[in-house]
């Protein structure tokens, strides 16, 4: 059985060296809990697989949402049990007691990631297919009763316990009665011998497994035993009386029964093992790769890293090579263990662009953004999250790197020729699938000949469509950016005023290599500088200067950017402050007057009461009192309608002749109709026509509210119920979507139809006719609902009496629905 497979499709070339992939597995490596985890981390290696990639990093990402929780798995114990478990296969073979504790752990720690599989915790219930998938052929095996079998029969020092077996047991107690027995006998002996003199020390040894006392050698002849050999200087001798012989052979006799049961109790052991050696090999080979994504899985988490996502496609598209915010791992843990922090490089290659141009002064960080791209690709296609707040890759086939000094002395080769020989190396070789990485193209060698070779290069990997990053500090490269639609120029920052790089990557523009100022600024000689500049040709030195205007000018533009989004957020703010203090002051002043209102009305019915009480004749009286009432709710109607509107023309401004107001004619010539857009003379406002009443009076709702109104109030037809409508903005408050479509509020109507609906598609309904009611402000709405069998009465009020935008909820008066119908008041 193969514990560790290799990786499928591995890369032919991925440059390991150049971009330190090795030093990126020791660190990973190192933790795994295992032996087995340790490597497997060691064999990772980028693959083109697409299949397995999203695997891995699926299976990583499991394990992090289990890291991330506070869980994990305790790996340590698993090894490869391939060459124990063929010598348990052995007939009549028995595994050493230290062979057979090993065994045990592995078998507890296979057996417990089992149980996690049967029974995962919270944090990844239902919520880890990769790592179910990884151990379903594990979860038939189980081993409890191995485990049942072995535990506690083997100590930590390799020795079996008495409770390995009763007779073990009872062995190893008759062997301690026989010590017992042996020393008596020779206590009892040595204080014989001692009262004459005879014996050396005091005490009991054991030679040979048998009981002896010392006794100086002079006299030996005078002890009754058997000499069991002497010490190294001959002056004592080593005797076993002959009253314990018999106990001696005894204790022999019982020390051969307890190496037998040892030994029975050693096979029994051993086939137990065996007989589960596929699951214990199959748990082995699970185990290992779990606790490498444990491992990466707790990397990626102390690092930030995401989950890069691949374009598999043949053509690149926009963000086909696109990272955001990278950070090279080992440089960042390099820099967080001297208290330093990394900056982020965002390194993007535009839709139809294939090739980088990275520029720029020494010690910038272009060389760190080019081992930053390769090793981060590699990361990604071996199954690795990536330290990025985004990354998007192509899947490269093969990575190429010509990075550092290539110089060698084996094969005779300077800097410039090896870097020839790699770079042609790659050039024959490189094609669409392929990632280059090349730094310092051009270099070593003269300018003017390094400068063309680097264009002739650049553009042999632009016609092949490789992915290309390329660093030089050469002007020729920079302008066949700027020339080359395919091609993007980009440049590492530096800080003149500090001497210090930035380590910022700014991507579309060239940068400036700043040779010349860094020397001023570091004190060389101001006569020397001024020479260099005069041997600098007039060209050179316009670009020069070009570039650090321009590098000066994105600075003070983006300075300028943050500014202006700062401002910007303030008077937002501020507006939305305004605005609330506004509506919270217009409605507490409405309902203020309609306190007002409703108390005059009242004041006015207790008069009329009383008046119709001073009545004598009761027919008159009844007959008063019956058209009093109906007066007074006609003007009670009246008076809210009046003041509905005058609150509406006081709130959208046409008090003020707003000019917003002006109608726009759409339709004249005929009668407006139920759902047209109607504008009124009288508020000189947009209204919807709700019901014609009669012929010569509508229902109109302007806003939250509904009031009638003469057609010859009417001004023109703004919009007809059948035409599409043109939406409008209001000039304020908030927009609600209504259940035909329309999101002006304005056309909020205040009663809902549920009749025919069952209980939860009618529950649903009312929801959310409430919730934009309460956008949209109305005070209060009307739920029909009828009678029947009272089911939906009851379902929707208790539903309402638990909303939280509701304040009452109550049964309207026979006339105006009864039990049929429901008000609703909303909290305002």
């Amino acid at each position: 059985m193969d514990l560790l497979p290799p990786i499928p499709d591995a890369l032919i070339e991925t440059s390991a060296k150049a971009l330190q992939w090795a030093e990126l597995r020791d660190h990973l490596a190192a933790g795994a809990q295992s032996s087995l985890g340790r490597a497997r981390v060691q064999m990772l290696a980028p693959s083109h697989n697409a299949a397995w990639i999203e695997q891995q990093q699926q299976r990583t990402a499991e394990m992090r949402r289990l890291v991330v929780a506070g869980g994990g798995f305790d790996f340590r114990g698993i090894f490869d049990a391939t060459e124990l478990l063929a010598k348990a296969q052995i007939e009549g073979s028995a595994l050493e007691a230290t062979e057979l504790l090993a065994a045990l752990t592995h078998a507890e720690r296979v057996e417990a990631w089992r149980q996690t599989m049967l029974a995962p915790p919270s944090a990844v219930a239902n919520k880890w297919p990769g790592m179910e998938e990884l151990s379903a052929p594990l979860l038939p095996h189980d081993l409890g009763n191995l485990l049942r079998f072995l535990r506690g029969k083997i100590e930590a020092d390799g020795s079996l316990s008495d409770d390995a077996s009763p007779e073990l047991r009872r062995i190893r107690r008759a062997m301690e009665r026989q010590h017992r027995a042996i020393e008596d006998s020779l206590r009892r002996a040595l204080a014989k011998l001692s009262e004459g003199g005879s014996t050396q020390d005091a005490l009991i040894t054991v030679r040979g497994e048998r009981f002896v006392i010392p006794v100086k050698a002079e006299f030996k002849r005078k002890v009754g035993g058997v000499v069991h050999g002497s010490s190294s200087s001959g002056q004592t001798v080593f005797v076993e009386p002959l009253e314990t012989i018999e106990q001696n052979n005894e204790l022999v006799r019982l020390l051969d029964e307890e190496q037998a049961e040892i030994h029975r109790i050693l096979v029994a052991m051993t086939r137990a093992v065996a007989a589960q050696a596929e699951p214990l090999l199959l748990g082995a080979g699970i185990l290992a790769e779990a606790d490498t994504h444990q491992a990466i899985a707790r990397f990626a988490e102390d690092l930030a890293c995401v989950r890069p996502t691949f374009s598999i496609t043949p053509d690149a598209t926009l963000d086909d090579f696109d990272l955001q915010a990278a950070r090279h791992p080992l440089l960042e843990l390099h820099l967080r263990a001297h208290d330093a922090t990394i900056v982020p490089l965002t390194i993007s290659l535009p839709e139809g662009k294939r090739q980088m141009i990275v520029s720029g002064p020494n010690t910038g960080g272009k060389t760190v953004a080019l081992k930053t791209s390769g090793l981060l690709a590699l990361m990604a296609q071996a199954g690795i999250p990536v330290p990025a707040e985004r990354a998007r890759l192509p899947l490269f086939t093969e990575i190429y790197a010509d990075i550092g000094d290539a110089q060698s002395i084996e094969q005779n080769l300077s800097t410039f020729s090896a870097h020839v020989v790699n770079v042609d190396r790659i050039a024959r070789a490189a094609g669409e699938s392929s990632l280059v990485l090349l730094d310092e193209l051009g270099s070593a060698t003269d300018p003017e000949e390094g400068a063309a070779l680097a264009v002739a290069v650049a553009e042999h990997f632009l016609r092949r469509r490789a992915w290309c990053l390329i660093t030089t500090h050469l002007t020729s490269l920079k302008v066949y950016a700027a020339k080359h639609d395919g091609v993007l120029n980009a440049a590492v920052g530096f800080d003149e005023a500090r001497l210090a790089p930035t380590y910022e990557l700014r991507l579309g523009v060239p940068g400036a290599s700043a040779g010349l100022n860094i020397a001023a600024r570091l004190g060389l000689d101001p006569a020397i500088v001024a020479n260099a500049r005069s041997q600098m040709s007039s060209q050179t030195a316009d670009i020069g200067r070009f570039l650090d205007e321009l590098h000066a000018q994105l600075s003070a533009a983006s300075t300028e950017r943050e500014t202006l989004a700062d401002g910007q957020k303030k008077l937002d703010a501020e507006r939305l402050k305004l605005a609330t203090e506004g509506r919270i002051e217009q409605k507490a002043r409405t309902r203020e007057l309609e306190g007002k209102l409703e108390t005059l009305i009242k004041d006015f019915e207790l008069q009329l009461r009383d008046t119709v009480r001073a009545i004598d004749d009761k027919t008159v009286a009844q007959k008063i009192a019956r058209d009093s009432a109906l007066r007074i709710a006609r003007l009670r109607r009246e008076f809210s309608e009046q003041f509905q509107s005058t609150v509406v023309a006081h709130t959208t401004g046409a008090d003020k002749s707003d000019s917003s107001g002006k109608p726009v004619v759409v339709n004249r010539a005929r009668d407006p109709q139920v759902g047209d857009t109607i504008r009124l003379k009288s508020l000189a406002r947009e209204g919807r026509v709700a019901r014609i009443i009669d012929a010569k009076t509508l229902e109109v709702q302007v806003g939250a509210m509904k009031m009638r109104v003469p057609r010859a109030d009417i001004a023109e037809v703004v919009a007809s119920a059948t035409a599409p409508d043109t939406p409008r903005k209001r000039s304020g408050g908030v927009t609600v979507s209504t259940a035909n479509g329309s999101d002006d509020s304005d056309y909020m109507t205040s009663e809902i139809n549920v009749i025919g609906r069952t209980a939860d598609e009618a529950e649903s309904e009312v929801d959310r006719f409430v919730e934009r009611a309460f956008l949209a402000g109305l005070p209060s709405i009307r739920i029909v609902h009828g009678v029947g069998m009272g089911i939906l009465r009851r379902t929707l009020r208790e539903f309402l009496n638990k909303h939280p935008h509701v304040t009452s909820v109550s049964e309207p008066p026979y006339n105006e629905g009864g039990q049929g119908a429901t008000i609703v008041e909303l909290r305002q």
